[in-house]
């Protein structure tokens, strides 16, 4: 199945649930955005929405993780946090390198 006819069937879904109604900015042209950068502008969408990407989601839980890290003192309970921190990097680098993959244009 094609992306545009996925995308349809979504709007289509969406508008049958009542989805699309009485959004901000119902009726007016979409905001300008800068064209030279799909991700930020994917980003943009989705922040206005409430929903923060996944990448963004684990770049904040390894930022947590590696506090856990420096407070944590004990030999035995540091490999099991630096366990859970090279799981979240992995995860992340798997995020990073499929939303390079997916917006690559070549």
């Amino acid at each position: 199945m094609k992306w545009r006819t996925l995308i349809e069937n979504q709007i289509h879904k969406a508008q049958a649930g009542g989805q699309l109604e009485n959004l901000k900015g119902e009726g007016k042209p979409l905001p300008l955005r800068d064209a030279g950068n799909i991700v930020s502008a994917g980003f943009g969408i989705m922040a206005e929405a409430g929903v923060l990407p996944n990448e963004i989601v684990l770049k904040k839980a390894v930022e947590e993780q590696r506090k856990v890290i420096r407070e944590t003192t004990d030999l035995t309970a540091r490999k099991k946090e630096m366990r859970k921190l090279a799981d979240l990097q992995l995860r992340l680098s798997i995020e990073q390198e499929a939303r390079q993959k997916f917006y690559k244009t070549t």
